[in-house]
């Protein structure tokens, strides 16, 4: 991986930790910020790690964008999953390359693509949203970061049923998972994981009672919380503010069905 910055390169030009833009290197382009202006002609040539000025003097790092910088600059048409809640997501489905997964709820498509990232290069997230405009809208963000081709965005009311079958992983990112859980029971491979993020308890409790209707075990809801720390010498505490409630995680796997049943 080169550590030099060329023409077409996406970096993130980093001010301060509240404070940093992703910007891709032209030749021909300024970049504006309240600090100042930088010529991104200027950048070619450099090191990630280097700085540059802005025109006005302060001093900007260059750096190369981690994935999860890359998901916090999508386009947001609708409430996206945060970071902490992803992490434990893809590790409690199991996913890595060659896995299939079918999700209900696009969105944005942040979820789709940390899954689509980690499945890479030779599984497949198929993601389903009645939403038109939220489909267009993560087939622009996967694009833009290289995704689009391990994803198929289907605009189609999973409640209908799905096109696929026997696959590795579910995920539901809806209003009304339970009423989507009988579909991923019979699209899932016997084993295999589902997980749905719901912001209320009650729509856990119906998704959890419909989970077990349907022969899913291993049924687990957790809440993650995420506080940063203040670190200062002689003065370092927990930061006032933290990201809290953001939603319930609920797993579960698939059992067989006896035949006789």
């Amino acid at each position: 991986m080169s550590q030099m910055v060329d023409v077409g390169t996406t970096v993130l030009l980093w001010l301060d930790n509240r404070r940093k833009w992703l910007v891709e290197v032209s030749e021909n382009r300024e970049f504006h910020t309240h600090k100042g202006m930088v010529r991104l002609s200027e950048l070619v040539g450099k090191q990630f790690g280097d700085k540059v000025s802005t025109l006005t003097g302060s001093t900007l790092y260059i750096l190369r964008p981690s994935f999860c910088d890359r998901l916090s600059f999508f386009q947001r048409p609708t409430q996206i999953l945060y970071p902490k809640d992803i992490g434990f997501l893809l590790l409690r489905l199991g996913l890595e390359s060659g896995t299939t997964v079918v999700e209900v709820g696009t969105g944005s498509g942040v979820a789709t693509a940390a899954m689509a990232n980690i499945v890479k290069p030779n599984g497949h997230i198929c993601s389903y949203d009645v939403n038109e405009g939220f489909i267009r809208k993560a087939e622009s963000n996967l694009a833009r970061i290289g995704l689009l081709q391990y994803v198929t965005l289907r605009c189609s009311d999973a409640r209908e049923g799905f096109v696929e079958s026997d696959v590795d992983a579910v995920f539901l990112d809806l209003g009304d998972p339970w009423n989507i859980v009988p579909r991923a029971y019979s699209c899932l491979k016997s084993g295999s994981s589902l997980a749905s993020f719901s912001p209320t308890v009650d729509q856990v409790e119906k998704t959890v009672t419909v989970l077990k209707k349907e022969g899913f075990i291993d049924i687990e809801t957790c809440e993650l919380l995420l506080r940063n720390m203040r670190i200062e010498e002689g003065k370092s505490r927990p930061e006032t503010r933290m990201i809290g409630h953001t939603g319930y995680l609920t797993f579960a796997r698939k059992a067989r069905k006896d035949v006789s049943e």
